[in-house]
């Protein structure tokens, strides 16, 4: 089921424009638009997907402990971290499942580095390659916070050459990309446009699969 956005939700377009290298490195100069989550019933959201040329947006299961860090966790030793509970394992895989039978074509799959992150991709699609520039940068404004936003938006409005595109995140991340909060293994579909926007196509939980 997509979770619909009300009017009182609308998006304005975000007055940004960003100088940078692209995911490929290509240099490029992009004003990024948002615009409502599209009306539509989730039956019209599978049949997106299963076109192909979408860029999903994924935040990680749920963890245990579920918010806080444990202190001196470092983000390549697992174990010091805090990591996916049994259910957060299930949501992945719940996920994973429904995008198997309804036939969604799989792409890339990026993800942060942190292992709560890395399982969920694993667990949901099998394949996943490690990208820093998925990682939380802090709530503080930042020419780091602001060139890893940047590089997120710009993929989000380049259509995958094969399949769909996924990216596997934080909460806080998606936050910042989409002014939108993200329940736990919750999927967000960002269609490209032709002019290198996108627009937010709809959500799909765990529990509504």
């Amino acid at each position: 089921m997509m979770r619909r956005a009300g009017r009182g939700r609308r998006r304005v377009a975000l007055a940004a424009l960003l100088l940078g290298t692209g995911l490929w490195g290509a240099s490029l100069l992009t004003a990024v638009l948002w615009s409502d989550r599209a009306e539509a019933a989730g039956p019209d959201l599978w049949a997106l997907l299963q076109q192909g040329g979408q860029v999903v947006l994924m935040r990680h299961g749920v963890t245990f402990p579920e918010t806080s860090e444990p202190p001196g966790a470092r983000v390549d030793v697992c174990s010091t971290q805090r990591n996916l509970s049994e259910a957060g394992r299930e949501e992945a895989r719940k996920v994973g499942a429904a995008f198997r039978a309804h036939g969604i074509p799989v792409g890339k799959v990026l993800s942060s580095r942190w292992c709560r992150c890395l399982d969920t991709a694993r667990l949901a699609f099998g394949k996943v390659e490690p990208w820093p520039d998925l990682e939380f940068a802090g709530f503080s404004d930042s020419p780091e916070k602001r060139r890893r936003e940047g590089v997120l938006r710009r993929l989000a409005g380049q259509r995958p050459e094969q399949g769909n595109t996924i990216l596997v995140t934080h909460g806080f991340v998606i936050q910042a990309i989409l002014q939108e909060s993200a329940g736990t293994a919750e999927v967000f579909v960002l269609t490209p446009q032709a002019d290198g926007t996108f627009r937010l196509a709809g959500s799909l939980r765990p529990t509504d699969l």
